[in-house]
């Protein structure tokens, strides 16, 4: 298996689909009962695997809304947030890249880091997946 092999794999088609944009606004929606009242859009990312190939390594990247801002709103507890929620469904996230792996691999235990700071207007909660 190549370095690219798993790239190759998680194209920004196929990261669309896993996580599709209308998933943010029924987010919003859920929890405020209004999506206006979402300052980010939340995105998918394959950020590549580890060293030894045995964690594969993606985003849940967090963009500013126009006329919204982010880091006015945005809490340390997200993760936590993000992990349990059903619309966000971390799980079944997990469950498809599974089954887009084919026989390069099998997901095995996942976990969302700490909230990172990219810039004012993106942050991102890691997602890190272990292969069996």
């Amino acid at each position: 298996m190549t370095s690219d092999t798993f790239r190759e794999i998680f194209t920004d088609t196929l990261l669309a689909q896993l996580f599709p944009n209308d998933r943010t606004d029924a987010f919003f929606e859920a929890l405020y009962g209004d999506i206006e009242e979402g300052v980010y859009d939340i995105g998918l990312s394959y950020e590549g695997h580890g060293p030894d190939r045995k964690v594969l390594n993606f985003k849940l990247n967090l963009s500013e809304r126009p006329g919204k801002c982010l880091a006015c709103h945005l809490t340390q507890g997200l993760p936590e947030v993000f992990s349990r929620h059903p619309i966000i469904n971390v799980a079944g996230i997990v469950a498809k890249i599974d089954e887009h792996l084919g026989d390069k691999g099998s997901c095995g235990q996942w976990r969302l880091g700490s909230t990172e700071t990219i810039s004012r207007k993106l942050y991102a909660v890691p997602l890190t997946i272990e292969l069996d």
